[in-house]
């Protein structure tokens, strides 16, 4: 066993305080100490200011029940490292990289990674254009995903982010051919839970790694559970050579947990009270995403948007590093329109005729203009009705409500609720339909015919039971 450095002086909730030893270095900031208790594993905490030549004030990534003054701590000399490679596929983990799926314990030679790295120099990144095929329309419509890249889903409180996480889960990993990487920062215990049941079905589970610092968990686990995830993602790109899909949800809950280890510290508070060190915190996580050497890290994130507030600090300072914004409206979702994909306020870099190809990018464009269109006459309907309307802006309605309920599918998570079967609709088929609405093939159809379908054959179909109906 390691000779003690030092021992504890204070501990305030998750904050723990330690005076080292006469003679003996100061522990560097990010540095991990073990506390020597009576449990078979040591308690963990990460070095986070230096108060004296001989003390230093550390977060604990556990809970801090039962320590005392006096217990002994050991200084480790590196940062947390958490285990890596084939052996954690499959398997649950919690911050320090210690199974929590009650499963067998890891093999002893398992490679291990600190969770603290400069992200790669922008010599050794290399870009990418490809395009990320999800089989949810309006999304491969309007904000296309990138290989290699980072999107995310904001929204506020029940407006389907965790659910279009889910199906982008199942859609993506199903087909996917790398290794899948699941952050859940602050989340219940119960989405965790579905979630394991859920690959451990589907079979997608051996070739996906989930790591967890949940909501009850102190402040310390959910601030650097996202840095444990992306450790093990670097490993699999830089090590393996393999493309790595990493899924995040929730990464506001990892900037509010800084703001709380902030407070514990006893700096003081920024804009909206948030931490001072924001920009820094997110920019340390979300830069280490890139693709190096032909190998990529692709990021999926979901970003809780407090009181529908996107002009928040915490959201506008996540939104600088992503590629594709997805924004999640709750007037599409009071309308029953799911997805809840805002079309006008969501954007891609990669929707451009280079990328995308000239023919889906006016597509696109001619989609959001009728969109903005409707938008633009909705208070004079409101007021006076589509009949003062002129004869083209009617057309224009008619055809924009037909394209907002084409753009709806029902996803496969939400079947057991829903009772319809999920739908995936190919890139293809999907402009196909949308071009359709807006050349007129549809003018004459209800819209009921075009809301929570797949691709334009099963509108057609529906269409045409409607009209059996109606004629009997």
């Amino acid at each position: 066993m390691p000779e003690p450095c030092g021992r504890i002086v204070a501990v305030r909730g998750a904050v723990v305080d330690v005076r080292l030893d006469d003679g003996l270095p100061l522990p560097v900031i990010d540095e991990a100490l073990h506390v020597l208790t009576d449990q078979a594993e040591p308690l963990v905490l990460e070095v986070q200011s230096h108060l004296d030549a001989r003390t230093v004030r550390a977060v604990a990534l556990q809970a801090t029940a039962g320590l005392a003054r006096g217990m002994p701590v050991v200084a480790t000399g590196a940062p947390i490292t958490v285990p890596v490679g084939e052996a954690v596929l499959g398997r649950l983990l919690d911050v320090t990289g210690r199974p929590g799926d009650h499963g067998s314990p890891l093999p002893a030679g398992t490679p291990r990674r600190p969770i603290h790295r400069p992200a790669p120099p922008l010599a050794a990144r290399s870009g990418t254009a490809t395009v990320f095929e999800t089989g949810i329309k309006v999304i491969d419509l309007l904000t296309p995903l990138a290989h290699g890249g980072k999107a995310a889903m904001f929204g506020g409180a029940g407006v389907g982010k965790t659910v279009l996480v889910m199906e982008l889960i199942r859609a993506m990993v199903a087909g996917y051919r790398g290794i899948s990487v699941f952050a859940g920062i602050g989340e219940r215990s119960r989405e965790g839970h579905e979630l394991l049941l859920d690959m451990r079905r589907s079979g997608v589970l051996p070739r996906t790694v989930l790591v967890y610092g949940q909501m009850n968990e102190p402040p310390g686990a959910r601030w650097r559970v996202g840095l444990t995830a992306l450790a093990i993602a670097e490993h699999f790109r830089d090590a393996a050579r393999q493309n790595v899909l990493l899924l995040m949800d929730n990464v506001f809950r990892f900037v509010q947990a800084g703001s709380e280890v902030s407070g514990l510290l006893g700096r003081l508070p920024s804009r909206v009270g948030y931490q001072p060190t924001l920009e820094s915190e997110v920019a340390d996580l979300q830069e280490r995403i890139a693709s190096v050497a032909g190998a990529a890290i692709t990021a999926i994130e979901a970003v809780y948007v407090p009181a529908d507030d996107f002009t928040d600090p915490a959201v506008t300072a996540i939104a600088t590093h992503l590629d594709s914004v997805i924004v999640l409206s709750r007037t599409q979702a009071a309308e029953g329109m799911y997805p809840a994909v805002d079309p006008l306020a969501s954007s891609s870099v990669l929707l451009d005729p280079f990328v995308v190809g000239r023919e889906h990018h006016a597509l696109a464009q001619r989609v959001r203009e009728i969109i903005a269109h409707y938008r633009e006459l909705q208070d004079i309907i409101a007021l006076l009705g589509t009949e003062e309307l002129s004869a083209a802006d009617r057309l224009a309605v008619a055809r924009a409500r037909k394209l907002l309920r084409f753009l709806t599918q029902p996803f496969a998570v939400t079947e057991a609720f829903t009772g319809k079967p999920g739908r995936s609709v190919p890139l293809a088929r999907t402009l196909a339909g949308c071009r359709a609405i807006l050349e007129g093939e549809c003018d004459g159809w209800a819209e009921s015919s075009l809301y929570m379908v797949g691709d334009l054959d099963e509108a057609r179909a529906r269409e045409a039971a409607q009209t059996e109906v109606g004629a009997s």
